[in-house]
């Protein structure tokens, strides 16, 4: 847009204005780093710069900012169009923040093998941190999309007062993952051990140390997170979650060509018609849509009222869709379709 909407402008003056407050305290910046992924001619590496207090020890500085909770987590500073340089096996790039303090850039892959690589960004005055990436392999052919909130975690979403306690006041160690979600991913996944899993959710890019913490400790596969930068934008007061979802979907599809992606979801929200569209666009690229079906009593947890099960939106009849109320559901219908059960 040729003018930013007002929401933009006035969000954009407050963190400038709170940025040279905290600097002036002697707050300094702080590379946050997210997980990316690589294909065989490029590196999408992820990352956020946030100002955070000054400590003798960066290895605590980090952990201090990493480990907070709740709703500490939406209490940052976010470093707007700071320079960041971005080093990839002795190749150096500069590249800077947007108006969210975050880093999203494609950059040339070097010759980074296949598997998990690291690159190191740095911030003007911050200490060099090490960002994973996952380097896909040019003939990898099978994926795996998930989304997050109650298809691994039972967060019951969108409802707003539940989402805010388990978004704000519950600690990660209180939140409990769907049953059988990751033995079913791991099932998924030993038949193709060079595929990546991306996390594709709307929620908040500030809860994604949490969520990486939460994925680890249940077994769930380590991959690239695709959250949102809730809040304002550039053309409006909120943000699409679809928006976000189908946008998400629509770049994995052209940076992997050769991968047909395994779809996972819930029905408490809008993933059978994001992920319906999607398979009509691009039939070819959908191995099968795997829906985690709510109850009745999650449904009004989710709703307010009971909803009936979505059927509308069509699905070309080369893809596979599975529904099932939990990983052991899905797992025993899904994985004969897939040629692993």
């Amino acid at each position: 847009m040729a003018r930013p909407h007002l929401a933009g402008i006035l969000e954009d003056g407050w963190n400038r204005a709170l940025g040279g407050a905290l600097q002036s305290r002697g707050w300094r910046y702080l590379v946050v780093p997210h997980t990316g992924y690589a294909g065989p001619d490029f590196v999408r590496v992820l990352s956020r710069i946030v100002l955070a207090p000054h400590a003798d020890d960066p290895v605590e500085r980090a952990d201090r900012f990493e480990y907070r909770r709740g709703w500490r987590n939406f209490l940052t500073a976010e470093a707007i169009d700071v320079e960041v340089t971005v080093e990839i096996a002795g190749e150096i790039h500069r590249t800077r923040t947007n108006r969210s303090g975050h880093v999203d850039v494609r950059l040339p892959n070097p010759g980074l093998a296949p598997g998990w690589a690291e690159v190191t960004l740095t911030a003007p005055g911050s200490e060099p941190v090490q960002v994973p990436i996952r380097v896909v392999a040019a003939d990898e052919t099978f994926g795996l999309v998930s989304d997050i909130d109650d298809t691994v975690i039972r967060t019951y979403l969108p409802r707003p007062l539940l989402a805010a306690y388990n978004t704000f006041v519950v600690q990660e160690q209180s939140r409990r993952p769907v049953p059988g979600m990751a033995t079913l991913y791991d099932a998924v996944l030993a038949e193709h051990p060079g595929a990546p899993t991306v996390y594709v959710s709307t929620g908040a890019w500030n809860t994604a140390p949490t969520l990486t913490r939460f994925l680890a400790r249940h077994g769930f596969p380590t991959g690239p997170l695709m959250l949102t930068d809730w809040g304002p934008t550039n053309t409006g007061w909120f943000r699409s979650g679809q928006a976000h979802k189908h946008a998400c979907l629509t770049s994995l599809v052209a940076d992997f060509p050769a991968i047909r992606w395994l779809l996972v979801g819930d029905d408490g929200q809008h993933d059978p018609e994001i992920y319906a569209a999607f398979a009509r666009e691009h039939p070819d690229r959908v191995r099968a849509i795997a829906l985690r079906e709510l109850t009745a009593t999650q449904q009004v947890l989710s709703h307010g009222v009971p909803t009936e099960k979505s059927e509308a939106e069509a699905v070309p009849a080369s893809v596979p869709v599975v529904r099932g109320p939990d990983g052991d559901a899905l797992a025993a219908t899904l994985l004969p379709r897939l040629g692993t059960g």
